[in-house]
């Protein structure tokens, strides 16, 4: 069983810590933190794990490290997994249970969004040394998979630390990005996952639910729809209507409208795509809904102009 963790005797605030992954040697002379697990708990964590975005860009061995080190944690009703304010102790990833995310505003909590049976929560504040950023409530029993605050630094942040690099200029040329401050921009890098495709392949589906937002890193993507309005098109014949190329994005639409994908991607030739998820383009696009929601302006136009109907995208799972 978890034990109670007396909140006065949690680490020490570390919001004012400089952290440079590069020069950071003293967290790897930290002896590896492992977990014995079953072989049940083992394919439990695996396939709560596998569709987690900061993971993604792990090599095999990293994975390793960080499976073995995770622990799990029980959790009941109304329990606080963590408080707004504290300090970060672990992330965890979600095997099963419903959770909220509230977040204070003028003393009050506000409630946010909600976590069901999967999502991951926790690493801002052990990537920026700050305090909690939210408070996470279970609403029903549930299990997460804990990682501590070493292990993930010294892993996640240090990989991270390396990929900002090789993002950094690369993010600072996406148009839709250049109003956040640099300081957001990272943010969005070290939440980035890369995902490649091969041509024709399909990377969204009209009609599914939408759980990622993508930009284009190379190659080019062809967004294709199906008109349900035109009583000749019985076929429902997939029309081209837009092709992005690097530094142009895609996916965002039904993340806005909270309603199914309007429009299908297929690569064209080989595509690399950052890739970044509902709950961190919630949480990091912010500042950009307003552009966002002024290109959906543009979507509607083209398609009035193809079909003589925007009906496609504010019904687009019919």
């Amino acid at each position: 069983t978890e034990p109670i963790i007396n909140r006065l005797n949690r680490r020490v605030s570390v919001c004012a810590e400089a952290f440079n992954p590069d020069d950071d040697d003293e967290e790897d002379t930290e002896p590896r933190v492992v977990y014995p697990k079953t072989d049940d708990q083992r394919a439990r964590l695996q396939e709560a794990c596998k569709d987690i975005v900061l993971f993604k860009n792990l090599d095999q061995e990293q994975i390793y490290q960080i499976l073995d080190a995770m622990f799990e944690r029980k959790v009941e009703p109304s329990e606080h997994v963590i408080d707004q304010d504290d300090d970060g102790d672990n992330f965890y990833v979600i095997e099963r249970g419903t959770y909220d995310i509230y977040v204070n505003k003028d003393g009050k909590p506000l409630l946010v969004g909600k976590y069901d049976n999967h999502g991951s929560f926790g690493e801002l504040a052990l990537m920026y040394n700050t305090p909690r950023a939210a408070t996470i409530v279970a609403t029903t029993e549930g299990a997460l998979w804990g990682l501590d605050r070493v292990t993930f630094r010294r892993i996640i942040v240090k990989n991270n630390a390396k990929r900002r690099r090789t993002y950094e200029t690369f993010i600072e040329s996406v148009p839709l990005l250049k109003s956040l401050e640099l300081s957001e921009r990272m943010k969005i890098v070290d939440v980035l996952g890369v995902r490649t495709y091969q041509d024709n392949e399909l990377i969204i589906a009209q009609g599914d639910k939408a759980d990622c937002f993508f930009i284009v890193e190379s190659g080019e993507v062809k967004i294709m729809i199906k008109s349900k309005t035109l009583a000749s098109q019985q076929d429902k014949t997939e029309v081209e209507i837009a092709r992005c190329t690097k530094g142009q994005y895609f996916g965002e639409l039904a993340l806005v409208t909270n309603k199914p994908r309007a429009a299908s991607a297929y690569a064209v030739g080989e595509v690399k795509c950052l890739v970044m998820d509902i709950q961190a383009f919630e949480r990091l696009l912010g500042p950009c809904m307003d552009i966002m929601k002024r290109n959906i302006v543009n979507y509607e136009e083209q398609l009035v102009s193809l079909f003589g109907t925007s009906l496609d995208l504010e019904n687009p799972g019919i």
